[in-house]
């Protein structure tokens, strides 16, 4: 009896240090749903404001939070590479930018957002171009109890404890990507291995960490080109399984590297972030330039080849597919029963998330607002979406679209925010912000 109720103990206390945590890229459960209360709703560049701290270089990396450390990446380089301008545009092949570029990852402080301290993980001139909008340090880093890891995707994954020593670093060879386009694909975790998945121009591969030593202990290649999309532990019923999307196909690993199933159908570009909710896993990629923008609902237990037939919309393995609902660079958000999309140009849809039921179509969020990459969160029955110009617009959850209230911090932000605890973190193009209800 007491062993059991040591185990139940240490099971909620580790669940516990999860929900008051932000490890990685969108999250505990990569879902970007918050369900504390008393989150901000309203702010400024002063309102709700706990603090703000200038943040040296450029990085379109998110904040993550441990205990009292808020760790970021960035990259400074010798010359002013300027602001991106907002919108779509061309991004046809891209120049390497000059100057000497230092790599650098940074602690901050939870209750002040003094800087704790800096280490630089290289210095040297960029070994690849980047898009224009794209940043040397976009990859999210992630955190544990121990240590934290910080990847570069030219460069390699380095990890520190919290303090900022040293433990070990897995540098990796460079590679092509995409019209020269950059990397921007996060790490995940099982909690033993950390799992990178770099998919280019030259060798597409999928590769696991001993997060203790370094070590490479597998890597899988990929028949894929440049995407852009950070993988996903699916911790299900059945397994535990990496999920991948890629332009041909999605992909199911088990921990060992082997393919569980695939599916085909997916743009030519993926970026949207896969997660899990109702014991379904929610895929989609929606690149601009294609006829073809599928969002996916999957059932666990999958094998093989799960794609669909000409004219399916489900199968044994599918519980529904929509072939123009997903989004390019935002991923979606469920809350409650509705699975919500924020599409680039400003639009916004919400469907029923165990059916795929459309509960209504396109709206325009602002005809003013030029684009969005940031991806959503949601708690308190509303979405909140971030456009480029750092304006964040307050949608009221429901079956009909209402925006209620808009938020402005008059500077670019790429930056997918952490919502974590009492706060809002919001990094733009200069700032961190810690914004938090007095």
């Amino acid at each position: 009896m007491l062993i059991r109720w040591i185990t139940l103990a240490t099971l909620v206390t580790a669940t516990a240090l999860a929900e008051d945590n932000w490890p990685q890229f969108r999250g505990p459960h990569s879902s970007g749903e918050v369900e504390a209360s008393g989150l901000p709703e309203t702010w400024s560049t002063t309102n709700n404001v706990a603090w703000k701290t200038t943040i040296p270089g450029r990085g379109w990396s998110s904040p993550i939070l441990w205990g009292d450390r808020i760790f970021l990446t960035s990259v400074v380089s010798s010359q002013s590479a300027g602001a991106p301008k907002t919108g779509l545009y061309s991004g046809g092949p891209q120049d390497i930018p000059a100057g000497e570029h230092r790599f650098i990852v940074l602690a901050l402080d939870w209750s002040s957002g003094k800087i704790l301290w800096e280490r630089e993980v290289h210095r040297g001139y960029p070994n690849q171009a980047r898009h224009l909008k794209n940043s040397y340090a976009s990859e999210t880093p992630l955190v544990d109890a121990a240590r934290v890891y910080a990847y570069f995707g030219n460069l390699g994954v380095f990890a520190f404890d919290h303090e900022g020593e040293p433990l070990w670093t897995q540098r990796l060879e460079p590679v092509e990507t995409r019209n020269g386009w950059g990397t921007s694909a996060s790490p995940a975790s099982d909690g033993e291995r950390l799992y990178v998945v770099n998919d280019n121009m030259t060798a597409s591969y999928i590769a696991a960490f001993d997060i203790q030593s370094g070590d490479e202990v597998w890597r899988v290649s990929r028949d894929e080109g440049s995407n852009f999309s950070t993988p996903y532990i699916w911790k299900n019923d059945l397994r535990t399984e990496i999920i991948t999307t890629g332009s041909k196909k999605i992909r199911s690993y088990d921990q060992s590297g082997k393919e569980l199933w695939s599916l085909s159908g997916m743009s030519t570009i993926a970026i949207p972030t896969p997660f899990s909710k109702f014991g379904l896993l929610y895929v989609s990629s929606g690149y601009v330039g294609d006829s073809l923008r599928p969002v996916y609902a999957i059932k666990p237990g999958a094998s093989g080849d799960i794609s669909l037939a000409k004219d399916e919309t489900s199968n044994d393995s599918i519980v529904w597919h929509l072939p123009t609902a997903g989004s390019y660079n935002p991923s979606p958000v469920i809350l409650g029963d509705t699975y919500y999309t924020l599409f680039d140009r400003g639009f916004f849809t919400a469907h029923n998330a165990k059916t795929g039921e459309e509960i209504y179509g396109k709206k325009r969020i602002d005809p003013t607002a030029a684009a969005f990459t940031a991806s959503p969160w949601a708690h308190s029955g509303k979405i909140f979406c971030l456009s480029e110009e750092g304006v964040t617009y307050v949608i009221q959850a429901g079956k009909d679209f209402e925006v209620v209230g808009q938020n402005s911090l008059d500077e670019v932000v790429l930056s997918t925010p952490a919502v974590v605890r009492d706060s809002l973190l919001i990094r733009t193009a200069s700032k961190l912000y810690r914004i938090k209800n007095p």
